[in-house]
């Protein structure tokens, strides 16, 4: 069974966005080819869960992941970071075999 982990940091900016926008049952995490390296995350809201997505929950929030990201993912931790003035969500991501420079895309 593929497994995904989800930071307090990633939890508490999940709820923060949650709560902001006034709906949505979590994050859905998915990814997509672009970039030089080959694939790209996508992040968006979940407003309802599809049926075939896995649901990983932590820290009281629930990443829904696309079944078509599933292996790319798993053993994956999401994180959020602020590193100067850009605060964005990271992925720690076992099966990363290469990144481009600017680190919008990965190859696994």
């Amino acid at each position: 069974m593929a497994h995904l982990s989800i930071t307090t940091n990633a939890a508490e900016q999940i709820q923060r966005v949650l709560e902001e926008r006034g709906q949505g049952l979590g994050l859905r995490v998915t990814v997509k080819p672009s970039g030089c390296s080959g694939y790209s995350y996508v992040l968006d809201f979940a407003d309802e869960a599809a049926n075939d997505d896995a649901v990983f929950e932590e820290h009281g929030v629930t990443v829904f992941v696309a079944p078509e990201a599933l292996e790319m993912l798993d053993g994956s931790e999401v994180d959020y970071v602020s590193e100067g003035l850009n605060r964005f969500f990271r992925f720690n991501n076992p099966n990363v075999k290469d990144q481009c420079g600017c680190g919008e895309s990965f190859t696994v």
